[in-house]
């Protein structure tokens, strides 16, 4: 079967750099994020979301109250990538659209949850007290508002994207199989346009206590990301950031003259069990499968001990001589956004002329590596 060309035709970027091409363009060229909160979640650093102007991307007062932060940044992302595509007017091209997104969820309600830590302390029935404070302290509308899913409904409501929908949950190896079942899509002809993309809001306690739980965060201040190697040093800097790719096959895009900033190869992903000399093993592999010689590597290296310097390692082997910029270097670890982040950043690489071939590798920092291949288009 003949498999057709997918290539970008929108982009939509939000992260601690700013917001648009423009910003994320200048923050990789900068290599240093452009803003570091050390301050609020101390020890933990993140990289915070800029202000944004909401009016531009979400009109409705309403629609932005009744969303969390993850969702007001994936919403304004996704109507950056409808703008940078031209189709932002065009009720019947977005109706005919699919969409698919790599998120987690919402945010806990921390004052219940500590009151209910607190009460189980001297519970004489910690079992009945737990299920009783469930059922009568977590409000519907608030479970309501932490699904997954619900980002997908409020872009299809703010924007008009009424296709059929997926959300992918995993961490970063959700971000990756988005793009790959997105690109897998098109290319095979089921269909001609997909918006796909994700979010992820870092300015929240309960992420930062779920990942300390883990010792996955780096405490202090920056430092890039494949300079955290040592013990005291190693874990991940979480960032706030969305970003959303409109991709279509070639010739859908060249019938409505559009603009195209890359070409989308085939995505490869992995999941083995994680043991020393994995990830270079996996990375290998993809590498060899998708048949890689890049001019330029962005990697989602997490800055997780171990992992981390085995990619390095692994990138060294496989891309020799080609520079490799750490994606934590530019606007910090954002988990599901990761890979399309990745993508729509080395996509604004090639269309400025910066790169004709690029490599965007993500390796999860508990599990999952994704190379993911984008070129111009001859």
């Amino acid at each position: 079967m003949n498999r057709r060309d997918v290539v970008v035709t929108g982009i939509g970027l939000v992260s601690c750099a700013g917001e648009g091409i423009a910003a994320h363009l200048d923050a990789f060229s900068a290599g240093r994020p452009k803003a570091t909160d050390t301050e609020r979640f101390a020890p933990y650093p993140v990289h915070p979301a800029p202000t944004l102007v909401l009016d531009g991307q979400i009109p409705k007062k309403s629609d932005q109250r009744q969303m969390e932060a993850w969702q007001r940044l994936g919403v304004y992302a996704a109507g950056l990538a409808l703008d940078s595509a031209g189709v932002k007017q065009d009720a019947t091209f977005k109706a005919a659209m699919h969409l698919v997104v790599a998120c987690g969820g919402g945010e806990r309600d921390t004052a219940v949850d500590g009151a209910i830590l607190t009460g189980l302390r001297d519970a004489a029935d910690p079992g009945a007290y737990l299920n009783e404070r469930l059922q009568n302290d977590l409000r519907p509308t608030l479970f309501l508002a932490q699904l997954s899913n619900l980002l997908a409904g409020n872009i299809a409501i703010v924007h008009g994207v009424t296709g059929a929908s997926r959300t992918f949950m995993g961490e970063e190896a959700s971000g990756v199989d988005a793009l790959r079942i997105a690109q897998s899509r098109i290319a095979s002809g089921q269909i001609d346009t997909m918006l796909v993309g994700g979010s992820y809001s870092a300015e929240r306690p309960d992420v930062l206590v779920v990942h300390e739980m883990g010792g996955y965060l780096r405490k202090g201040d920056f430092r890039p990301v494949f300079e955290r190697e040592g013990e005291s040093e190693a874990g991940f800097i979480l960032g706030s950031a969305a970003a959303f790719l409109m991709l279509e096959a070639a010739e859908a895009a060249a019938a409505r003259n559009a603009k195209i900033f890359a070409r989308l190869l085939p995505v490869e992903s992995d999941r083995p069990r994680r043991e020393p000399g994995s990830v270079g093993r996996s990375l290998s592999a993809l590498w060899d499968k998708a048949g890689i010689t890049p001019d330029a590597v962005i990697s989602g290296a997490t800055g997780v001990g171990g992992i981390t310097g085995e990619e390095g390692a692994a990138l060294a082997e496989l891309a020799p001589g080609v520079f490799v910029t750490a994606l934590g270097d530019v606007t910090g670890h954002s988990l599901e956004v990761t890979a399309p982040l990745g993508a729509a950043l080395a996509a604004a690489l090639i269309a400025e002329g910066r790169a004709r071939n690029v490599a965007v590798t993500t390796v999860g920092h508990r599990r999952g590596e994704g190379v993911v291949r984008l070129s111009a288009v001859s």
